[in-house]
């Protein structure tokens, strides 16, 4: 079977960027069309099952007006149907797993249950086709314009044609299928003069994706998972990283990801440390606090696993055979398995045993059969060669006051003429698929500069996701939850206003007056 449809914005990927990109044009009156493989919309947060990361002071600043609405709504939706404690449901910044890693870890599904409300209403009214269980397989190209992209999935082929496509997908579907200008992992520090570059470009060079999972505990019970096939393999895994990882990969050692020394992190289900911090990883990715609701409403704490253990570095998925991607991503899901069955079976526990068989797997909570996430956590996608690429020089700390000559107290990120939104996160790179251990270095809160969402070329698509015109290093402030929402609510707001204009992309970012009256436009939006 094959449908054609036709729409005002194209919309491919409902992760966190395409979920604000359909939004916002929604809201503009437009219709959209947004595909999303898994058939959960919500990206990281619900598919890959990650919790909002995001700075310690997103409570104040940093973040779209609609990005502080969808997190008071979590919260509502929290009030409205937990069994929340009288103290809990008091409490304004409520934080239900009162993990430490953000300030609103919280279920996939009640993220899921939001944004799906937000997206009810016009799917209702005919006004949004979401095509669940699709993926992007070829894109119509008319010299500088994308035409169409056509999807396939649950067992027919869907043709979309719009006058404005945002690529928002994990992975920068659209750029590859449409042969727009993109680069991949690291580029040299000569390219770029990044103090953290590499010293030589390697494009297949990315960070680490994680396939993530949720466990609580049962103290009485056996939930032992079936010995993953290659357990052996990876119980012993040396990840090779330079500077080096300092032992096996499945151990409660790690590299700390800013002094590069080793560490050791705890972890007890029984006994969980009172305190909350980065070391404790029972705590760490907590996503229910079982003391946050009433008493036996929740048996157990829940938690998210992604942590240290579970990144794969053994190789990329992108511009890469089919099947060589999918042995990346099984290989992933099996390093995952393999650190559950670890914590079951093999792991040492405080008390001088080893293992807890009581940690179950949590799939009603993913979506999933065995508790693992319905996909994988990239943290590096295709990057578009935009009108402007943010550099390290733009937003790092070191790097700032190195060009400004100011003391750490004075400086601030570059300054965009151009800007369209706000972010605020460390340089935060993963392990690598180079095999480069952490880059993790301070960066100042940045703005967001609207080339960076253009491409040099093509005139009609935007990034909207993680794949605007950063740097391999830069993409580790640009990739957190908020500022990939900005992105994507912007590139919906300008795909729907050049549309109502009869204008491009590129002649609002060329024409300050264009310029300055979109800013204006999203200032009351």
């Amino acid at each position: 079977m094959h449908r054609e449809l036709a729409a005002d914005v194209l919309v491919v990927g409902a992760g966190v960027g395409g979920c604000a990109a359909a939004y916002a044009a929604l809201r503009q009156g437009r219709r959209v069309v947004m595909s999303e493989p898994t058939g959960w919309v919500g990206g990281q947060m619900t598919s890959q099952a990650v919790p909002p990361d995001e700075h310690p002071w997103i409570e104040q600043f940093g973040c779209t007006r609609t990005w502080r609405q969808l997190r008071e709504d979590v919260r509502t939706c929290y009030r409205r149907d937990y069994p929340l404690t009288d103290a809990a449901r008091a409490t304004a910044a409520l934080n239900p797993g009162n993990g430490f890693v953000s300030r609103l870890c919280h279920e996939p599904r009640v993220s899921l249950a939001v944004l799906e409300a937000y997206f009810r209403p016009y799917e209702a009214g005919s006004r949004l086709t979401i095509l669940r269980g699709h993926v992007p397989v070829a894109a119509d190209v008319d010299g500088d314009r994308v035409t169409a992209v056509t999807f396939e999935g649950e067992g027919e082929r869907v043709t979309v044609t719009a006058p404005f496509v945002i690529d928002a997908s994990e992975l920068g579907d659209v750029l590859a299928l449409a042969r727009v200008e993109y680069v991949t992992g690291a580029e040299s520090r000569a390219e770029t003069g990044e103090p953290h570059a590499a010293l030589v470009a390697d494009p297949a060079n990315v960070q680490a994706l994680s396939w993530c999972f949720v466990i609580d505990h049962d103290p009485t019970g056996d939930h032992t998972i079936t010995r993953p096939e290659r357990y052996d393999f990876w119980r012993t895994f040396d990840p090779g990283l330079n500077p080096s990882w300092g032992g096996p990969l499945l151990s409660w050692s790690a590299t700390h990801p800013v002094t590069l020394e080793p560490v050791v992190r705890t972890f007890d289900p029984v006994a969980p440390r009172p305190e909350r911090g980065p070391m404790d990883l029972w705590t760490f990715r907590r996503i229910a606090d079982r003391n946050t609701f009433r008493p036996r409403a929740y048996a157990s704490d829940i938690v998210l696993v992604n942590w240290p253990q579970i990144d794969y570095v053994c190789g990329s998925i992108i511009d890469v055979p089919a099947d060589e991607a999918a042995r990346h991503l099984e290989a992933a899901r099996e390093l995952s398995r393999s650190m559950l069955y670890w914590m079951q079976t093999d792991a040492p526990r405080p008390d001088g045993g080893t293992g807890w068989p009581g940690l179950r797997p949590r799939g009603d909570v993913t979506g999933t059969a065995d508790g693992l996430a319905r996909a994988p956590y990239i943290r590096e996608s295709r990057r578009i060669r935009g009108l402007f690429t943010v550099k390290e020089q733009h937003v790092g700390l070191d790097a700032r006051m190195e060009a400004t000559g100011l003391p750490a107290h004075e400086v601030r990120a570059a300054e965009f003429d151009d800007t369209v939104g706000i972010g605020a996160y460390r340089i935060d790179l993963h392990p690598s698929t180079g095999r480069d251990n952490y880059v993790d270095v301070g960066a100042l809160p940045f703005q967001i500069p609207l080339g960076a969402l253009i491409p040099c070329r093509v005139r009609n698509l935007l990034a909207g996701a993680k794949n605007l015109s950063v740097t391999h290093i830069t993409n580790g402030c640009y990739r957190l939850h908020p500022v990939e929402w900005n992105v994507g609510e912007v590139a919906g707001l300008l795909a729907a206003w050049c549309g109502l204009r009869g204008r491009v992309p590129h002649e609002v970012w060329e024409r300050e007056t264009l310029r300055a009256e979109f800013q204006a436009h999203l200032c009351v939006e």
